[in-house]
């Protein structure tokens, strides 16, 4: 690699540093987190990563897909007034929460994660999360359609305190590394690491799936199944980025063990403590009203398991060992599944191929 490709992301683009962490030789192949920017498709290094683009590539789908008729039936006749607060808090934070996400996978995650391939994914995902938030554009747009509002529900991250906290929680974590130009020391990756886990196991992997359960909830009821049937493929699309995540993570521990040390643990814990607080109260928001068959303890149990199965994934002792209360959720998985071989045509541009797994965990 050249000095002027390696000294992309240095501030004053001078050489890199002589440092164990930077150097690289024939013998000692380039890290996933050196710094740097690697160009260098071939050979590939890491063959998974590609192999996940091209299976996001097959799994698309458009926002013009999505047929919210029957949810405008279901807003105006159906819902109880406590439903419909549900919806609304929901939908203030969906405009938003995928803003988040794109803005850190652009500015830290893809500066850092130093192999082309692995880029490939990012970009394919920085696509999906556009397209999330233009049918969650779409979706306030259908459900709110009073402009003061509407206008109200975008700008909810400033003046609704629980879309604040969660908000908040997510640029605790993406402050820490922006100014982080190039990853030199161990102290830089670990840094990196918090922000990577937390975007896997708090970001997607709990704040969404706590949405998606209001969303399925209301769909075991009969109720807004446009909602439903666009969740389904940004289901989709969250558990191909977390999954890239963690796996980004599974390869930064082999070949750097040192950084997942016992003071990480204890700081990932932490974190995902804090995490579960916040989603709880933003639980506590949308049940405020009493929403039928959706108790706030129910919910908190939800959370706790799903924070369990993320630490899990980490290889990190569970932390609150609750059991998951939403049945409809444990089935989530396999009522997607039907719907989309039922709907491959009208609902996917590309059909997916290849093994697809039953038993995956809430």
């Amino acid at each position: 690699m050249s000095a002027m490709t390696d000294t992309l992301y240095s501030p004053a683009h001078e050489p890199e540093p002589a440092s164990a962490a930077a150097k690289t030789t024939p013998s000692q192949p380039r890290a996933i987190l050196d710094p740097g920017l690697d160009l260098t498709l071939r050979p590939m290094r890491y063959p998974a990563f590609y192999d996940r683009y091209r299976d996001a590539i097959r799994n698309t789908w458009t926002v013009e897909e999505v047929d919210f008729s029957d949810d405008l039936v279901d807003l105006q006749r159906h819902l109880l007034p406590a439903e419909r607060h549900l919806v609304r808090r929901l939908v203030a934070f969906f405009a938003t929460g995928d803003s988040i996400v794109a803005n850190n996978l652009v500015l830290n995650l893809y500066r850092h994660i130093n192999a082309p391939e692995a880029r490939l994914f990012l970009s394919r995902q920085l696509f999906e999360e556009a397209l999330h938030v233009q049918f969650y554009l779409t979706l306030l747009d259908t459900y709110v359609p009073d402009h003061d509002e509407r206008a109200e529900a975008f700008d909810a991250i400033e003046h609704v305190p629980s879309i604040r906290a969660k908000a908040e929680f997510c640029f605790k974590w993406m402050d820490a590394v922006s100014t982080l130009e190039r990853l030199e020391s161990d102290g830089d990756r670990r840094r990196f690491l918090m922000n990577l886990i937390c975007f896997a196991g708090c970001i997607e992997g709990l704040f969404f799936f706590a949405a998606f359960a209001y969303v399925y909830f209301l769909r075991s009821k009969g109720l807004l199944n446009g909602l439903a049937s666009g969740t389904n493929w940004v289901f989709r699309d969250e558990s191909g980025h977390m999954d890239f995540a963690f796996a980004v993570i599974d390869v930064v521990r082999a070949e750097q063990p040192e950084l997942f040390d016992d003071q990480l643990a204890l700081d990932v814990q932490a974190m995902m403590e804090d995490a579960v607080e916040a989603e709880t109260a933003f639980a506590a928001d949308l049940l405020s009203d009493g929403v039928p068959g959706l108790s706030l303890a129910d919910t908190r149990s939800y959370l706790e398991y799903v924070a369990d199965q993320r630490l899990a994934r980490l290889g990190l002792p569970k932390r609150f060992g609750s059991a998951n209360p939403f049945t409809f959720m444990e089935l989530q998985d396999v009522q997607e599944l039907s719907n989309f071989f039922e709907r491959t045509v009208s609902a996917y541009q590309v059909g997916v191929s290849g093994d697809v797994s039953f038993d995956v965990e809430f």
